[in-house]
């Protein structure tokens, strides 16, 4: 590997089947891990035996995104939650999803998970808006609204950018005090005492590129969401069904392999990973070549896969 490149974010895939498993496919998940936080989209049913066999930490999981309230999406909530009772777990664990959730959560929680030791925190997603629903002081997640046949919303995680890189053998040499360094970082000139002004680019490099990632779930074939993902390291969006079964993709308010790939295209992303495929679908080989046709960066989800998001 260069010795300039970086990874800030890897995607784990947990399961990237669709409705009805498999035994090649498992319900929907995915794990963000990002300078030593966890990040969860999505929990279909099984997904803390797949967490299990990919090594992660359940523990380190801080916040978990539901895009909708089926059951592909979101059954394996409970059983997640009571695990990571029987573990000792005292951290809250924030949930994010649209509101229709949170009464099923709820009392699935009260009747089976009644004793645990963690407090659990529902945050409703307006999967209408395409807004922020959460930050801190290294990343912020924006709600992107789907068209499905429930309220939908994908998800795009996106780095915040740090601070510029101090050059302190410049700093040094024209003596500047450290207690000024933070406002150089920041992006502050140095005045000297004689009143010569010393560019901030002559004192610092350029920060570290920051990652994104987005997570486009079931949705039908939408243009707008290649606007809210423009430029996005890694795209993973749904790809239920192949080009030659463009019919069945829109009764069902789902995407073909094409669809996926002209997203991709037109957002200008770094990679594309398409997943969620049908339990009809024996061989994924031809979606990923008709997605390939047009988006050649494109690859296929699979279970345990994990990507490097690089700079």
């Amino acid at each position: 590997m260069h010795a300039e490149t970086f990874f800030f974010m890897q995607v784990t895939i947990l399961g990237c089947g669709s409705a009805n498993p498999t035994q090649r496919h498992q319900p929907a998940s995915q794990v963000l891990e990002m300078r030593g936080k966890l990040f969860m989209v999505d929990c279909g049913e099984g997904t803390q035996m797949r967490l299990a066999h990919s090594g992660l930490a359940m523990n380190r999981i801080g916040h978990i995104f539901i895009t909708h309230a089926h059951g592909d999406h979101c059954f394996g909530l409970p059983g997640l939650i009571s695990t990571m009772g029987l573990l000792g777990r005292t951290a809250q664990i924030h949930i994010h999803a649209p509101q229709e959730l949170e009464n099923y959560l709820q009392q699935t929680l009260d009747t089976f998970c009644h004793d645990r030791t963690h407090e659990v925190l529902f945050h409703a997603v307006d999967t209408q808006q395409h807004a922020r629903v959460y930050e801190d002081r290294s990343v912020e997640v924006w709600a992107l609204p789907l068209n499905h046949r429930t309220p939908c919303c994908g998800y795009l995680f996106r780095e915040k950018q740090g601070p510029r890189h101090l050059r302190r053998d410049i700093c040094d040499m024209y003596e500047i005090p450290i207690c000024y360094f933070d406002a150089i970082k920041a992006g502050a000139d140095w005045t000297q005492s004689d009143g010569t002004v010393i560019p901030n680019n002559r004192l610092t490099t350029d920060p570290t590129p920051v990652c994104s990632w987005a997570y486009v779930s079931d949705t039908r074939y939408k243009p707008q969401v290649a606007e809210w993902v423009r430029g996005v390291d890694l795209l993973f969006h749904e790809a239920t069904f192949p080009a030659d079964d463009l019919l069945r993709a829109r009764q069902t308010y789902h995407s073909t392999s094409e669809e996926a790939a002209r997203i991709a295209q037109a957002a200008q992303v770094g990679q594309l990973c398409i997943g969620h495929f049908s339990a009809r679908i024996r061989d994924e080989k031809a979606l990923l070549e008709q997605a390939q046709a047009i988006f050649p960066r494109t690859i296929l989800a699979d279970e345990g896969l994990q990507i490097d998001i690089a700079k």
